[in-house]
């Protein structure tokens, strides 16, 4: 087992890592650093790594599609029509860019538009209920 540490005197840091020849035992490192001031202040970090069992980070294939929940949105490539009365694009049709799958999040779909606004921008994203398919 060898170990080392380092001093910086004008600072007061202390770093003192633990290497560990064998592989089955965890690493640890420590860090401290203390004032010139007030001596008896000192901040102490440290850090371990274990090896975490294989066996829980492999989920099986079988299980992952059958909880995998079927996607929101219109899919990618779609036409549609925008139903917020406040947005430059109001009742214009434009394709989608992009449906974000996370259920939190407020304005998923970000659609595309041919014509820019006054701001030179050409995709905003609008909430599930803001938009309409074009058939």
């Amino acid at each position: 087992m060898a170990s080392c540490s380092m001093t910086c005197a004008a600072s007061g840091l202390l770093v003192a890592p633990n290497v560990i020849s064998s592989t089955s035992t965890p690493r640890s490192s420590m860090l401290m650093y203390t004032s010139r001031k007030n001596s008896n202040s000192r901040l102490v970090v440290r850090a371990e790594e274990a090896a975490a069992p294989a066996a829980a980070t492999a989920p099986v294939a079988g299980e992952a599609q059958a909880t995998k929940p079927p996607p929101i949105g219109p899919k990618r490539g779609t036409k549609v029509r925008i139903l917020r009365k406040e947005s430059y694009w109001y009742k214009g049709v434009g394709s989608v860019v992009a449906v974000d799958q996370d259920p939190k999040t407020r304005y998923p779909v970000v659609v595309r538009f041919n014509k820019v606004n006054y701001a030179n921008v050409s995709t905003n994203n609008y909430a599930l209920d803001e938009i309409r398919e074009v058939i």
